[in-house]
C-alpha cells in the first residue's frame, strides 16, 4: 500500500536513530533536520513495519493540544 495524500501537516522525514523495545510498547527515535522526534508505538508495529536503525521514515504528528511552559 502507498499513500498519495494525508491530512497531517506536521511531517518530519528522517532516519531511525534508536529503538527501545518493550514487551508491549516501544520507543522509536527519528533523527530529522528539525531534531529528534520520539514515537511510542506498539512493539508489534515495530516488527510489522520491520523498523530498524537507519530505516527511512516519515514521522506524522497529529495533535489536538499543544502545551507550553514559560522559560525563566
Amino acid at each position: 500500500m502507498s499513500i498519495e495524500k494525508i491530512n497531517a501537516r506536521n511531517q518530519f522525514k528522517g532516519k531511525i536513530s534508536n529503538i527501545i523495545l518493550g514487551d508491549v510498547v516501544s520507543e522509536v527515535d527519528v533523527s530529522t533536520p528539525a531534531g529528534i522526534v520520539t514515537s511510542v508505538i506498539t512493539t508489534r508495529s515495530v516488527k510489522d513495519l520491520d523498523l530498524k536503525i537507519g530505516t527511512e521514515v516519515v514521522a506524522l504528528v497529529k495533535a489536538t493540544e499543544v502545551s507550553l511552559a514559560k522559560l525563566l
